[in-house]
């Protein structure tokens, strides 16, 4: 007994468990009790508020939290959507290439709070997707955010991989938002260029 508590506390200093077990939860969660869904569909995780996510004045959600809690989402979304399965038959993977998160109102502490993921846009190596933070209590959309999902190992475009799990899907216009984002992301890549 007393070894299986000293694993478990290893394990927790020098992994992040909670976050390992979010991932499975989620994930099981979703292939057990949700359907499959269409590249285009929305699909939403929920959470809560806890005091393990609070800022250091105990109000509200900290700002490293919502991007954590992005992570959960977009597995979700990957997964439930068919792109995790056809990347993995590839052999490639997905890391986070770039977030901008617009924060609208705090999201309190206890507050009850769904996160919706649905894909926009692609190009190249790279999935962008949008998130919402909606409180349940009023429905209000808290913060919104874009991520630039890079896949990696791929030899072969992402424009392939969404004509592999839905051949009739049309790339989107891009929308004004993630256009201006991009063009500060390329701005941002000439002057790191320049330095470097």
């Amino acid at each position: 007994m007393v070894c299986w508590v000293s694993i478990l506390l290893i394990m927790y200093f020098l992994f992040d468990v909670n976050y390992f077990l979010r991932i499975f939860f989620t994930l099981a969660w979703g292939r057990l009790f949700q359907k499959k869904k269409k590249l285009f569909d929305t699909t939403s995780i929920y959470g809560i508020c806890t005091t393990q996510d609070i800022d250091l004045f105990l109000k509200h959600m900290n700002n490293a939290r919502y991007l954590r809690e992005l992570d959960f989402a977009r597995f979700h979304y990957y997964d439930l959507s068919g792109i995790y399965g056809e990347l993995m038959r590839h052999g490639a993977g997905v890391v986070q290439g770039a977030s901008f998160t617009r924060y609208r109102r705090a999201l309190g502490i206890l507050t009850p709070y769904k996160i919706t993921t649905k894909l926009i846009y692609w190009e190249g190596k790279n999935f962008y997707v949008e998130h919402e933070f909606i409180s349940l209590t009023d429905n209000f959309i808290r913060a919104v955010a874009l991520s630039k999902q890079t896949v990696t190992g791929l030899k072969i475009p992402v424009s392939e991989i969404i004509a592999n799990i839905d051949p009739t899907a049309q790339r989107p216009e891009i929308n004004p938002d993630l256009r201006l984002w991009m063009e500060s992301m390329e701005e941002s890549s000439k002057k790191l260029k320049k330095q470097n």
